[in-house]
């Protein structure tokens, strides 16, 4: 599966990072200070992704990604095409989306 980069996505969903991905640092987050225990940051919400004002994430400008070569496990694992029960309601939310 390919990713059509609409960026509805991104402009929809709240982005979780896993562990690795939040202890790199290389993402900005809701935070602005790193919070040592990933168990306590996933509680908070520090491992999610920063998003603008209108709640889309920081990294979409134009309608595209800027990090789509080094976006987050959760970014990869989504397709808008997938079969995968557990994207099934996400898929219909962005049909929704781009038939208003």
């Amino acid at each position: 599966m390919t990713c059509n980069r609409c960026g509805t996505c991104c402009k929809l969903f709240m982005i979780n990072l896993n562990e690795e991905e939040y202890r790199s640092k290389r993402y900005k987050t809701q935070f602005t200070e790193f919070v040592d225990d990933f168990e306590e940051a996933e509680l908070v919400g520090a491992n999610i992704l920063a998003q603008n004002e209108d709640k889309s994430c920081i990294y979409l400008k134009e309608g595209k990604c800027l990090i789509h070569d080094k976006r987050p496990q959760s970014c990869r694992n989504f397709f808008c095409d997938s079969k995968e029960e557990r994207f099934q309601e996400m898929i219909s939310m962005i049909k929704q989306k781009l038939h208003k």
